[in-house]
């Protein structure tokens, strides 16, 4: 591995302390020195942090004058679990700055898993993740996924996911566990954990973690307390019963000591416009509890998930086969347009549905994506009920949607709470995804940083680097320090910004010059090297 010094740049080490004009020096995947320079940059200087080899002789140089270096950016909520496999250059995170993705979100992802839920479970999750890789699901264990992820362009964490766990105890039954199955859940939890997952995750609007009670909820809460994982719940509701369903999530941190991070923590549809400091409110109340909480957001009002999400759950609780055989059936429909147009369902957060607002990003059928579901139904001279299932039979339940019901003011709220990280919630599959997947970071940067003032420079920064590294448990990353990994991004204030559209959702950021994962150059010059150097990282690694 090529001794790199990255010199000229402005460092923002992501402490959150005042930038510095210094160089950074790195070797063997670790930062080995950094010298201060004075403030008309001159010639460095040694510093006090470490001692450079200055020689020069076989070194890599990156010219990082009038950039910010800084820490890269770690994605607190990505969804590349298959992506990492199929796309291992993983360009939309490294054309923002992103060195190390948390996977296994939302409570449903690969890992553990045996043949019988893999189909079942991939049928469900299409529209997040897309086809599966070459080979299919060729693992079952945690540590056999994380070494399938490894040797990608960034590194990875991952989630044990409380969806599949109850999958593989329970299938989709709609009812509480038994003891034995609880121990069972327990047991896979744990053996996650030991595999090298960091916390996990829940989707409480999802079958069939939608299913599990409290008692459920508190038993693997506090296996992740005694293991040192994190809780990162998808809770029950985004529209109507949000407040509360944010207060459950947090009471869990109080019951059983467990830390919490409120995933994409938002506030949705009309319900709850103006309503974040209440739920900011609950989480200083936490805070003064002593409860260890983070959340996540990302910077736009739009949302996305797989079409089928707004389903009632006792429409989801079958096999793909058995979901499409009732949703042709007229008595269903006349039934689903009552529930979701007239009252609204779990699956659409209590809410009733506004179908101009949901819009296909995802399908086989390259005619849809781009069209709302009203629209869809015009064209084709139809009730929306009849076309939304149309699309779901036709796509058997792969189709990804878009649903515009956030809230500006909310966002700004939650993103300048202290204990607010970045997470993109990137879906990747189809032909138009949310354009977060390639924005999210370079969006912070560029809107709400230095466009609209709202967070100082070193701390986005740091609401993107340390504050997440120390939820993880990530002792070595998320710092520019002597000994840290170097995991390093140098990007240009002035012009940094997300290009990414509703119509044209994977342009690449610009103004994001270098990016280095643990030492290697993934991105030099705004252009990809190919690279692979991540790894798997876990919360069990020594500074």
């Amino acid at each position: 591995m090529t001794p790199t010094r990255i010199r000229g740049g402005l460092v923002i080490d992501g402490t959150g302390a005042p930038a510095r004009p210094a160089d950074v020096h790195l070797r063997g995947g670790r930062i080995t020195a950094i010298e201060e320079a004075p403030a008309d940059r001159g010639d460095a200087s040694p510093g006090d942090a470490g001692r450079a080899d200055r020689s020069g002789v076989g070194q890599r140089t990156i010219d990082a004058t009038g950039l910010v270096v800084c820490p890269g950016f770690i994605d607190m909520h990505a969804h590349a679990d298959l992506a990492l496999i199929r796309e291992p250059d993983r360009l939309s995170a490294v054309s923002q700055g992103v060195t190390t993705e948390v996977i296994g979100q939302d409570g449903l992802s690969y890992a553990p898993i045996t043949p019988a839920a893999a189909a079942d479970l991939h049928g469900r999750i299409r529209g997040w993740n897309g086809d599966l890789p070459d080979g299919g699901i060729a693992w079952a264990s945690v540590p056999e996924f994380l070494e399938r992820v490894s040797g990608a362009a960034v590194n990875v964490a991952y989630l044990a996911p409380h969806g599949t766990l109850r999958l593989l105890v329970m299938g989709t039954e709609r009812r509480p566990t038994t003891p034995t199955e609880l121990d069972r859940m327990a047991g896979l939890l744990a053996d996650a954990l030991a595999g090298g997952a960091v916390g996990m995750s829940t989707g409480l609007t999802y079958v069939p973690a939608m299913f599990a009670d409290d008692a459920e909820l508190t038993r693997l809460c506090e296996v992740l307390a005694a293991h040192g994982g994190y809780y990162a719940p998808h809770h029950r509701s985004y529209g109507a019963g949000a407040i509360e369903a944010y207060a459950e999530c947090l009471d869990l941190g109080r019951r059983t000591g467990v830390a919490v991070h409120l995933t994409h923590a938002h506030l949705s549809y009309a319900v709850n416009r103006g309503r974040a400091p209440e739920l900011l409110a609950l989480v200083d109340a936490a805070l003064a509890d002593g409860v260890d909480v983070t959340l996540d957001s990302y910077p736009y009002i739009v949302g996305s998930s797989y079409l089928h999400s707004a389903l009632p759950s006792f429409l989801q609780q079958g096999s793909v086969d058995e979901i499409v055989e009732l949703l042709a059936r007229p008595d269903v429909r006349d039934d689903l347009a009552e529930r979701l147009e007239r009252r609204g369902t779990t699956g659409s957060h209590r809410v009733p549905v506004d179908w101009s607002r949901v819009v296909i990003g995802s399908a086989t059928d390259t005619s849809l994506p781009g069209l709302s579901i009203a629209e869809l139904a015009q064209r084709r001279g139809a009730r929306a009920i009849d076309a939304y299932c149309d699309v779901l039979i036709s796509e058997r339940l792969g189709a990804m949607c878009l649903v515009h019901e956030g809230d500006e003011a909310n966002l700004r709220a939650v993103l300048s709470h202290p204990r607010q990280c970045a997470g993109s919630d990137g879906l990747l599959a189809g032909q138009r995804p949310h354009p977060r997947a390639f924005g999210t970071f370079a969006r912070y940067l560029g809107e709400y940083s230095r466009g609209l003032a709202l967070v100082p420079l070193e701390l986005m920064i740091h609401k993107m680097t340390a504050l997440p590294a120390g939820r993880i448990g990530l002792a070595d990353r998320g710092v520019l320090a002597v000994g840290a990994a170097a995991d390093v991004v140098c990007f240009d204030p002035a012009t940094v910004a997300d290009r990414a559209t509703f119509d044209q959702p994977r342009l690449t950021a610009v103004g994001i010059h270098h990016v280095l994962v643990n030492g290697e150059p993934v991105l030099t010059d705004t252009e990809p090297t190919g690279a692979r150097p991540g790894r798997a990282v876990t919360n069990r690694e020594a500074a």
